[in-house]
């Protein structure tokens, strides 16, 4: 039992000895394990330091690089800015001295305005101390001449104002004369020179022929047995053409013609054609001529509605009623002092066109207020009043343009003009009319207008004799030197070529020549 005891003794020894030992191992062997662990982490702490140490020196180079590159491109462009500031401080220093110099410069005449100004104020100063050392001497001579007057003259005070008065007022209308004669001329020498350039070019660019078309109102029959049977039986065929035509029929002794007389254009022209058809049908008896009359009258209003429409292609007119190209076909058949209307409308058309495309206006306004502007002369024979007046309120119902209206209504100066289109018309008109050839006039008519001309002339103060010279395109008054002067001169040559305009009606324009001369005469014997 004891070495049973013993052995379990031992053996427990043994086995606790080998448990102490076993586990001593396993510390010892977790000990070298941990040992060989830890050297193995501090081999890779070790190398994972010198792999961060080297990473750390690898960024810290590239971010010194970067910083270097980043200092150098501030220091660039702290240097781009100062340069710039230091180019705008010098233009400011530049501006700055450019101003300063302008100040000085300013200052100078500153300087020099004060000084002017100071001697102008001296100067208006002595002059105002001479203008009333002036005054008084006038006054002084005033009172004298009035002491003096009352005593020559015995006047009163108020005789003598009046005179004084009189005295001022003619020398007053002396400078004023003056005056106008100056600014008159130098107007003319400026205006004239244009006004020629325009009418010439207007007057060159528009050819038209110098003949003109009188209309006719004989007609030439086969024999004076013709005569007889226009007549008829106790005149009954005379009569019932001129009651159907509205015309005068004059048969006379004169030998191969007849005369129809009528103010009318276009009763005149049925009647022509009429009677050249019964000449030529020759069967003349009242129902026959009737019946000619009535178609001629068709026939001529068909041609005048015609020529109407011609007359507006050719003067590139449009947009006219037919009511109003009828009127202006009428024309054709009307004729003023010989020249006929219709062509004369034309020419003025194209005269104003002319004119005031020189002037910068509206063409094509002028030319159709120059076509129409006679076209109340197609209907002064049936309705009272000037044609001016009657074409104007006839081209009313047509719509026509205010500017239309006044150049038809004043082309002669019966109202005032409103617009540049209405003196253009007015010239082109007298450049038509006034041109060579193109009208005439009866010699009773011509010499009335010559006498009325010269009496116009002889009703001026101071006008010893008148004259009209050129087919009274002109006149020359001879005025009395001792009572006229030069400056009163042209003021009466004014005031006649004034009343002329007011008075007479007449084609083109009238040349006023005054003259005023002085002739000394002396015999030696």
């Amino acid at each position: 039992m004891f070495i049973l005891a013993l052995a379990n003794t031992w053996a427990a020894i043994i086995i606790g000895f080998s448990v102490i030992f076993g586990a001593s191992v396993a510390i010892i062997i977790n000990k070298v394990v941990s040992i060989i662990r830890t050297d193995s982490l501090k081999y890779n702490l070790a190398k994972q330091m010198k792999e961060a140490k080297r990473e750390a020196e690898n960024i810290l180079k590239s971010a010194q690089l970067e910083a270097t590159a980043e200092a150098l491109k501030k220091k660039e462009e702290l240097v781009a800015e100062t340069n710039q500031a230091k180019a705008q401080i010098r233009e400011a220093e530049k501006r700055l001295s450019k101003h300063e110099d302008a100040i000085d410069k300013q200052n100078e005449l500153l300087g020099q305005r004060e000084k002017a100004l100071q001697h102008t104020e001296q100067n208006l100063k002595s002059r105002a101390t001479q203008l009333d050392n002036r005054e008084k001497e006038i006054n002084g001579i005033i009172a004298q001449q009035k002491n003096q007057l009352l005593k020559i003259s015995a006047m009163n005070a108020e005789e003598a104002k009046q005179l004084l008065l009189k005295k001022l007022e003619d020398e007053c209308e002396h400078e004023m004369n003056s005056i106008i004669q100056r600014k008159t001329e130098e107007t003319q020498e400026a205006c004239e020179e244009k006004s020629r350039e325009i009418i010439s070019s207007a007057i060159q660019r528009y050819a038209a022929e110098q003949t003109c078309e009188v209309t006719v109102s004989t007609i030439d029959i086969p024999s004076d047995d013709m005569k007889g049977r226009i007549i008829g039986r106790e005149g009954r065929n005379i009569r019932s053409f001129e009651k159907a035509t509205g015309v005068d029929v004059i048969v006379d002794d004169t030998p191969g013609v007849i005369v129809i007389s009528s103010f009318n254009p276009i009763r005149r022209e049925v009647a022509r054609l009429s009677m050249e058809r019964l000449i030529q049908d020759g069967r003349i008896h009242p129902s026959r001529i009737e019946e000619l009359v009535a178609q001629t009258k068709k026939d001529v209003h068909q041609k005048a509605m015609q020529i109407g429409k011609e007359a507006a292609v050719e003067a590139d007119i449009r947009g006219l009623n037919n009511k109003v190209l009828m009127e202006i076909g009428t024309l054709n058949f009307r004729t003023s002092y010989g020249q006929n209307v219709l062509r004369h409308s034309i020419e003025v058309a194209y005269l104003a066109q002319v004119m005031a495309d020189e002037l910068g206006l509206n063409g094509s306004i002028a030319r159709r207020a120059g076509f129409l502007h006679d076209i109340g002369k197609a209907m002064d024979h049936e309705i009272e009043g000037g044609h001016p007046a009657i074409g104007a309120n006839f081209l009313k119902r047509f719509n026509e343009s205010p500017i239309i209206l006044n150049a038809v209504a004043a082309h002669h100066g019966d109202m005032p003009a409103d617009n540049p289109y209405t003196p253009l018309v007015a010239a082109a008109d007298a450049i038509s009319a006034s041109r060579p050839g193109a009208r005439r006039e009866t010699l009773e008519r011509y010499i009335k207008r010559l006498e009325k001309l010269e009496e116009i002339a002889n009703q001026s103060q101071g006008v010893e004799n008148c004259y009209a010279i050129q087919a009274g395109r002109e006149i020359r008054v001879i005025v009395n030197a001792k009572n006229v002067d030069d400056d009163t001169a042209m003021k009466t040559a004014r005031d006649i070529a004034k009343k002329i305009e007011e008075e007479l009606t007449y084609p083109g324009e009238i040349k006023v020549t005054l003259l005023r001369e002085v002739r000394c005469i002396e015999y030696a014997r």
